[in-house]
């Protein structure tokens, strides 16, 4: 009706519909050149029409040889709808443009500091989200460096300054300033126009917001997996990495999302799928698997930490730190590793009785984490426990007995209880022997687990003969990177040291530490215990100087990923002592 009163429009009829009106006279060539601009055309509904049937905003464009129609939206599926392939992607302003619409826009006196950049990084260099800074700095009389402190300071605070409305004459009257809220309606639109995304934006939330990939996203059909990622990435809430199925998502956005699921009170619920949904795809800890758990783990750590303030305790989110916590032992990230099984191990005592399998089965995880960390004796204490309880309700022929006996076996060896641990590992090694193929991998674990506890209890060449058969076995079965081929190599190098053989346990823990450099962080326990003994070898075959080099290395790297009293870290710095105390000429 403004447009018609504002151009020469005759209204033959007082009842005319005033879009028609427009429509006739731009379209005559009475009108004229003319651009018409239809700005924030994000809701497909009021555009194309209900159900895209018609009778949408689109009806009533005008067309005319003489005449432009521009037409803004955060929709992909719009664009093309309106304009085919007539689109013009705007990408983000760059550095220099940012930074000439943050010195515009600060009060005088506030002069642009070193952070300057920082800060429109953070802000993703959006227009909006730089106008809403700089408003909130001139309003408070503070420094970008304050601004920056306070968005990074907590996420609710982060929250806070990005969902503050503020006055914007350079905007239309009555629209919403503040970033969060512009993306809030966005978020609705996507609610309507496509349920699948977003359900994945409410997942997206509750999850890192970088190295997001495909398939961590909630199970879709193809075709719906692949609409539904369209859409997001097509309001550029995601961005993908290359060719590959990596997605990446704003930190803002981010927050966006976040402030979204919680004004919809869709937080608890989103959370509590996504533990569900995480709990039942994270990969198990073996090797194989290492490059998807590490992908994984991020957003599981994410998770995790929001399921403590939105979802109540779960079966779901006690396997989800079950499975990371064991999937970071493998990794060598002990600390972390026992926090999150610590934690599954808290519900489990809480909820589950002392018989059920999850429950032992998190006790045995638990263990094998104290052990690795040096905590011996509660590793002890706890497989004895699952031992004696797995005795009563398992056959002496269940895996599961079985894999617990040996834990307890090993444990009792790094505690000194050799004797023990020797006739332990016998009775499960006969029992496998029965039940098992000569390549099985329990029998081989449990064959190596008996050599290292002959070789403890001064029963060497039986070691030697059975790590021998062990080595042999695993080399025809497994690649020469695999953790554990790697293993009982390290242990028969061990044993041939032992033997009087410091040469061939030489060439082959050169062998091993070689492959372990190239798979293994340098802080992780098992390439530090092959350079461990590696040094030692290396000491006693009479290259003094490259034994104490190397234990220097050893050493160092202990020293900050074991405790003090860890055996493997006093171990190492007393043989470091000992060769600088024989060479001589230091203490």
């Amino acid at each position: 009706m403004e447009i018609v009163r504002k151009l020469p429009i005759e209204k033959a009829d007082p009842g005319q519909d005033p879009k028609d009106l427009v429509r006739r006279y731009l379209s005559s060539e009475a009108a004229g050149p003319w651009l018409l601009v239809v700005d924030n055309a994000d809701d497909e509904e009021l555009l194309l029409g209900p159900s895209h049937g018609g009778g949408g905003i689109n009806s009533h464009i005008p067309i005319s040889d003489l005449g432009l129609v521009l037409l803004t939206t955060r929709s992909r599926k719009v664009a093309v709808s309106f304009a085919g392939g007539d689109i013009i992607n705007l990408d983000s302003m760059g550095q220099a443009e940012a930074t000439d619409l943050l010195k515009k826009q600060l009060a005088p006196g506030n002069i642009p500091s070193g952070e300057s950049a920082e800060l429109l990084k953070e802000l993703a260099y959006l227009p909006l989200a730089i106008t809403q800074a700089t408003s909130y700095i001139n309003t408070n009389q503070i420094s970008i460096t304050k601004y920056l402190t306070l968005l990074r300071s907590t996420e609710q605070g982060a929250v806070n300054l990005l969902s503050g409305e503020f006055h914007d004459h350079t905007r239309y009257a009555g629209s919403q300033n503040a970033v969060a809220t512009t993306w809030l309606v966005s978020f609705e639109q996507i609610r309507k126009s496509d349920p699948n995304a977003a359900e994945l934006l409410s997942f997206l939330s509750c999850i890192e917001p970088k190295g997001i990939p495909q398939s961590i996203l909630p199970k879709l059909e193809p075709e719906q997996m692949t609409r539904a990622v369209g859409t997001l990435c097509g309001y550029a809430f995601l961005t993908q990495r290359g060719d590959a199925d990596v997605f990446d998502m704003h930190s803002l956005v981010h927050l966006a999302t976040l402030v979204w699921t919680k004004r919809e009170r869709l937080n608890t619920v989103a959370v509590t799928k996504a533990v569900g949904h995480l709990s039942k795809i994270f990969p198990n800890n073996k090797w194989e698997n290492r490059d998807l758990w590490r992908e994984f783990l991020p957003h599981a750590f994410k998770l995790l930490r929001h399921s403590t303030q939105e979802e109540p305790d779960s079966r779901d989110k006690f396997r989800l730190f079950i499975m990371v916590g064991t999937c970071l032992r493998v990794d060598g990230r002990m600390k972390e590793s026992l926090q999150y099984l610590e934690e599954g191990n808290r519900f489990a005592v809480m909820h589950l009785s002392d018989s059920d399998p999850s429950r032992l089965a998190s006790q045995h995880a638990l263990a094998l984490a104290y052990k690795s960390n040096g905590q011996v004796k509660e590793a002890v204490a706890l497989l004895e426990q699952v031992v004696a309880i797995e005795a009563k309700i398992l056959a002496e022929t269940h895996p599961d007995r079985l894999a617990s006996q040996h834990a307890l076996a090993s444990a009792y060896e790094s505690n000194g209880q050799v004797k023990e641990a020797v006739a332990l590992l016998e009775q499960v090694v006969a029992i496998e022997a029965k039940i098992l193929t000569e390549t099985h991998p329990n029998r081989l674990t449990s064959q190596h687990a008996l050599a290292s506890a002959y070789e403890s209890n001064g029963q060497v060449k039986e070691a030697v003969a059975l790590l021998e058969q062990v080595v042999a076995i695993k080399a025809k079965i497994l690649t020469e990177t695999h953790p554990n081929r790697l293993t009982s190599q390290h242990a028969l190098a061990s044993a041939y040291e032992s033997n009087g053989q410091v040469k061939e346990a030489v060439a082959l823990l050169e062998q091993v530490v070689a492959i372990r450099a190239k798979i293994l962080a340098e802080t992780h326990p098992s390439r530090l215990a092959s350079q461990y003994v590696l040094a030692v070898c290396y000491y006693k075959s009479g290259q003094v100087e490259r034994g104490i080099e190397l234990m220097r290395t050893v050493v160092t790297f202990m020293s900050t990923t074991f405790a003090e009293n860890h055996s493997s870290r006093l171990g190492s710095e007393g043989w470091l002592a000992h060769m600088l105390r024989e060479r001589g000429g230091e203490s």
